[in-house]
């Protein structure tokens, strides 16, 4: 399989396509899932193409990985949770969705359920809850 330059976070990268942008660093960019299972609920891609875990270099991955502890703890932080689930799915069949690599971190408060997949997010609540997230990482 091969990395497609016309994937929804490839334009997102390039601008293309808006979104509600929460931090970014020389190898990392870190964005709102529109599409979000729990308040706060971020996804954080290399800015290099990379189909997913399987094909994406030691630096790539590296990268990802320092933004998403970052991110994990700035989520906790804005929104007063207990935790944090980190999810990356590999292939069609592992799940994925969007073929280039990102991790979905999202904080998590005791005894609230994920909501289900595929829900769009009402955009003014998003803005506010980025908006939280972003206080904490300035």
């Amino acid at each position: 399989m091969s990395y497609e330059n016309d994937n929804i976070f490839a334009k997102i990268l390039r601008g293309e396509i808006p979104s509600e942008k929460l931090y970014e660093d020389e190898n990392t960019f870190v964005f709102m899932d529109i599409m979000p299972r729990a308040d706060g609920h971020c996804l954080v891609i290399p800015k290099t193409p990379c189909r997913n875990m399987l094909d994406a270099s030691p630096e790539q991955l590296s990268a990802c990985l320092l933004t998403v502890q970052k991110m994990g703890h700035a989520v906790m932080q804005a929104f007063g949770a207990e935790g944090v689930t980190v999810q990356q799915f590999n292939e069609a069949a592992g799940g994925q969705e969007v073929f280039h690599l990102h991790y979905h971190v999202l904080p998590r408060h005791a005894g609230v359920k994920l909501r289900p997949p595929g829900t769009m997010a009402d955009f003014d609540v998003l803005k506010e809850q980025a908006d939280k997230i972003r206080a904490v990482l300035d």
